[in-house]
């Protein structure tokens, strides 16, 4: 695709984003504006950032790619992320926003006492930081059709904007840009792309005739791979570090459980589209060699000058709203659970422009890893199957067991977490395919027992945290520095 007025499009949507960043620098003054966007969101920010993280280039490209190979069944992957969201926001979003911490792992200590920030945090910065990797890989693709740049200046094109913006203001350029890509996004795919595709696939009733019959099955790709977008991504997405940071941003439960619930239907949406959008390309373009191809090759094959634009600008929206918040959420949990525990140092200590500026320099140094690793790494989809592995079967039972309860302790939460890892890992390597569903099961059945029984083997948790809990939980209590309040 050579069209000027293409790049033009793409090339003023990318200087918005940066402008965006210069504009959420001056809102954030204090660690808490850095981190979680002061904790002031409301229901129309809340609910637009909260669906372009979770949409990404897997929803976007990848949707449409299996679409194009299984049909509406091809739904499924991103059905099963909009399920996460649904899950998290109406059972504990509202808990969730009062505790007024700024990790999963703050949670955990909260919960438990001390002893498991940092294990879990390891835990969670690999998997955050992966993430943010096969998202700016994701640029290739798009700066491939639009530019004919090859895959390392396409992902340090795209990856150097993010950074850039997310730099400058923390999580409030970060909500700014991603409510701006919601919109593009949804302008994007639902008002431009689908129709045009299915008009120029005959309409529905040419998507019946040129289709095979199993395209309209809601079980082509497979009973076992539907089951396991639901393991891995749903519960993943209950516990992910870039999923609940996006939680403490609202500014009241009401807020984190509605909005939340109202991108979670987003998301169910979003997936129906793009797996309709993968069968009109199919119809349109039957030969293409690569799913993932389909995205780009049908709106190249479709779509006139501007439009085109404007729908690859939804696509490169989708990828920079994930890539942004697993990299915010990458220096979070490293400069939060990681540095400042060992180093024996109370994360809010100090004066908040210190705060700012330790939280700049770790999200501009991860973004130069994040860039550098994309740039290397060829199995993307490996990399993130593990990442999402080891995060649910290592996370997932101590963050909802200590959620639901109370007999759970901190012994319990710590051996959960590493039999869970361990038995994930050597699952792995004894069947000799990482994208097999024994590892995760495994993972999570060794998490279950371990957390069961070091729970009832050693004694109950101290009654004082547990007491501090409640207040936080209900509201009695807020968190001891001014700026984690709403």
């Amino acid at each position: 695709m050579d069209s000027h007025l293409d790049t033009a499009v793409v090339g003023l949507y990318l200087a918005a984003m940066i402008a965006f960043g210069f504009w959420g620098k001056r809102r954030a003054t204090t660690q808490s504006d850095f981190l979680v966007a002061g904790r002031r969101l409301g229901p129309l920010l809340y609910s637009g950032t909260m669906a372009a993280i979770v949409l990404g280039g897997a929803s976007t490209i990848g949707g449409v790619g299996l679409g194009y190979e299984y049909g509406l069944s091809g739904m499924w992957l991103v059905v099963a992320i909009g399920t996460g969201i649904l899950a998290l926001s109406l059972l504990f979003a509202g808990r969730i926003q009062r505790l007024g911490v700024y990790t999963v792992s703050q949670m955990l200590e909260l919960r438990y006492g001390p002893g498991s920030s940092v294990l879990s945090g390891v835990v969670m910065f690999g998997y955050t930081l992966m993430l943010s990797v096969t998202s700016t890989i994701a640029y290739a693709t798009i700066f491939g059709a639009l530019l004919d740049l090859g895959r390392v200046p396409s992902i340090v094109v795209g990856g150097a904007v993010v950074v850039l913006y997310s730099t400058l203001g923390g999580m409030w350029s970060i909500t700014l840009t991603d409510f701006v890509q919601f919109v593009v996004k949804t302008v994007g795919i639902f008002l431009i792309l689908l129709p045009v595709v299915v008009l120029e696939a005959g309409g529905f009733g040419g998507l019946a005739d040129g289709l095979p019959a199993d395209a309209l099955s809601l079980t082509t790709i497979g009973g076992g791979t539907i089951v396991t977008y639901f393991v891995v991504y749903t519960f993943g997405l209950l516990i992910g570090q870039d999923i609940w940071q996006r939680v403490f941003t609202a500014r009241s439960p009401g807020v984190a459980r509605w909005a939340g619930t109202a991108a979670g239907v987003y998301c169910l949406l979003y997936g129906v589209a793009g797996a309709v959008i993968g069968m009109a390309a199919r119809v349109v373009l039957p030969a293409l060699d690569a799913r993932d191809d389909a995205f780009a090759a049908v709106v190249e094959a479709t779509m006139p000058a501007l439009l085109a634009g404007l729908v690859l600008a939804a696509a490169l929206a989708a990828v920079m709203s994930t890539s942004s918040g697993a990299l915010i959420a990458t220096a979070t949990v490293f400069s939060q659970d990681i540095v400042a525990r060992l180093r024996g140092r109370d994360p809010e200590a100090g004066s908040e422009h210190e705060h700012v500026r330790s939280n700049r320099f770790y999200v501009a140094g991860f973004g130069v890893v994040m860039i550098a690793i994309a740039c290397v790494l060829q199995d993307v989809v490996a990399a993130l199957t593990i990442a999402y592995d080891i995060l649910v079967g290592g996370l997932l039972v101590a963050i909802l067991g200590g959620l639901v309860w109370r007999r759970g302790t901190n012994v319990g939460a710590l051996v959960s977490m590493a039999a869970g890892t361990v038995a994930t890992l050597v699952t792995m390597v004894v069947v000799g395919d990482i994208y097999a569903n024994e590892p995760i099961y495994y993972g999570l059945a060794a998490a279950l027992v371990g957390y069961l029984a070091g729970s009832l083997a050693s004694r109950p948790t101290d009654p004082q945290v547990l007491a501090t809990w409640d207040r936080r939980l209900t509201g009695r209590e807020t968190a001891r520095t001014p700026s984690a309040t709403p």
